[in-house]
């Protein structure tokens, strides 16, 4: 017993580093890395790939060599230009620190360029969700000219430009139909004005003022 658990004792261990232009400083995008990775590996080893900061770690037993060979040429294929890896949804709010607002309003009005669409099973489930996703090398540019702010900025000034033409949209409905309840109510004065006329004329027709 002692001795199969001695045997078990990782003793195979081998990391690679993910380049800063890879995780683009974010852990999430990391963590992705990790998870694509994961996924590429027979199941029974997925778990035995681990991450610590920008390291990838892989450790298995002495028992397991033949594996922990196979695994270890997977991983080291699957890191050849992992730099561009699309990035995903999450990922690049964490990388630009923005909100899932902001990422689908610029999505929307093209300031964050798609580069395309992503389709994937939700684990246990049999329904699937398809999203954008992004070039890596235009999130870097983004984040290294600090476009975010000046992205809010811009918002902040229509939203508020929005609120002055609806809040003038607003006063100029109240004021017309104000007009149109003051030009029927004079037309109804008008109206009874008529009518009283119209009797005193038959009134004088009919001699009663002589």
């Amino acid at each position: 017993m002692a001795r199969n658990k001695r045997n078990d004792t990782p003793a195979l261990l081998e990391t690679w580093t993910l380049p800063p232009a890879a995780t683009l400083g974010s852990s999430v995008r990391a963590k992705g890395i990790l998870l694509e990775i994961r996924a590429r590996l027979p199941s029974s080893v997925r778990k035995l790939l681990d991450i610590s900061g920008r390291a990838l770690t892989l450790a298995m037993p002495e028992s397991a060599r033949s594996e922990f060979r196979h695994a270890s040429a997977i991983i080291a294929k699957s890191l050849e230009g992992i730099e561009s890896l699309p990035v995903i949804p999450r990922e690049i709010e964490d990388i630009l620190t923005i909100s899932t607002t902001e990422r689908r309003r610029w999505l929307e009005d093209g300031r964050l360029p798609s580069a395309g669409t992503r389709t994937v099973k939700l684990r246990g489930r049999a329904r699937q969700i398809t999203f954008h996703v992004f070039e890596p090398r235009m999130v870097e540019d983004l984040l290294d000219r600090g476009v975010v702010e000046e992205w809010r900025e811009e918002d902040a000034a229509t939203a508020m430009e929005n609120r002055r033409r609806a809040a003038y949209k607003a006063k100029l409905t109240r004021s017309l139909t104000k007009d149109s309840k003051a030009t029927a109510a004079s037309q109804d004065l008008t109206d009874d004005a008529s009518a009283k006329l119209r009797g005193w004329e038959e009134f004088g027709r009919d001699g009663l003022l002589r």
